[in-house]
């Protein structure tokens, strides 16, 4: 009996200790995000009052469930941009009916560009992209082999993917961190990858930065945002 005791108290011992040291994480990042907000001049909240989920982003609308927190937002490099920690889960059931949850777990760097871009995203290829190459569900080819062998781009607007994607938009890309990835959505940006800690995020901002400063100017005059001219 004493030993089922212990067994017992080391449990509950043990989930005491998890739920504290996430809490304990959780916290920390917290702390450290709204110094980091500080120090770049942004705003900060730990919940989402910005409403980051209205963003038209399909990695937004993806899981069973999905929640975005610990946001920066305002003006950095005269620019207007908003990071975020974004998560999502996908729900299963195992043979005996328990449900678990798979979370992923990114940030994410969204800012303007001043044109009406249509939905477009620009992925590292991967075996999962390829194997679906394999399937017949091909990506957008273009005329630098090196690009293509190196990035999986989805568009519905081949022209529109084409206009933005020109060679000189193409060979920034590759010289770009291969953990990020983008999509493009109206007049939207949003650069994003794995979490990561609050220290390692400017270079997520700076690469949104550099990502608007390479927009080919055809762009701007081909897809003008309704009302603006």
């Amino acid at each position: 009996m004493a030993v089922e005791v212990l067994i017992i108290i080391l449990i509950v011992a043990a989930i005491a200790g998890g739920l504290y040291l996430s809490w304990y994480l959780k916290k920390k990042r917290r702390e450290e995000l709204a110094t980091t907000a500080r120090q770049l001049g942004l705003q900060f909240s730990a919940d989402d009052t910005v409403g980051c989920l209205g963003f038209p982003f399909g990695l937004l609308t993806k899981g069973d469930g999905r929640g975005t927190e610990n946001v920066m937002w305002g003006t950095w490099h005269d620019i207007p941009m908003t990071e975020f920690d974004y998560w999502y889960y996908e729900e299963s059931t195992d043979s005996n009916g328990r449900t678990s949850k798979n979370y992923s777990r990114f940030s994410c760097a969204v800012t303007e560009i001043e044109a009406s871009c249509s939905p477009l995203t620009i992925d590292r290829e991967n075996l999962l992209t390829r194997l679906a190459d394999h399937m017949g569900m091909h990506d957008i080819e273009f005329e630098l082999e090196a690009f293509n062998k190196a990035f999986n781009v989805k568009s519905q607007n081949r022209k529109f993917a084409n206009d933005m994607l020109d060679p000189r938009m193409m060979q920034w890309l590759i010289g770009v961190d291969g953990t990020l990835q983008f999509e493009l959505s109206a007049k939207w940006l949003m650069v994003y990858t794995r979490k990561r800690p609050p220290s390692e995020l400017i270079p997520l901002l700076g690469t949104a930065q550099q990502f608007r400063e390479h927009v080919p100017h055809v762009v701007y005059d081909l897809y003008p945002i309704a009302g603006s001219g």
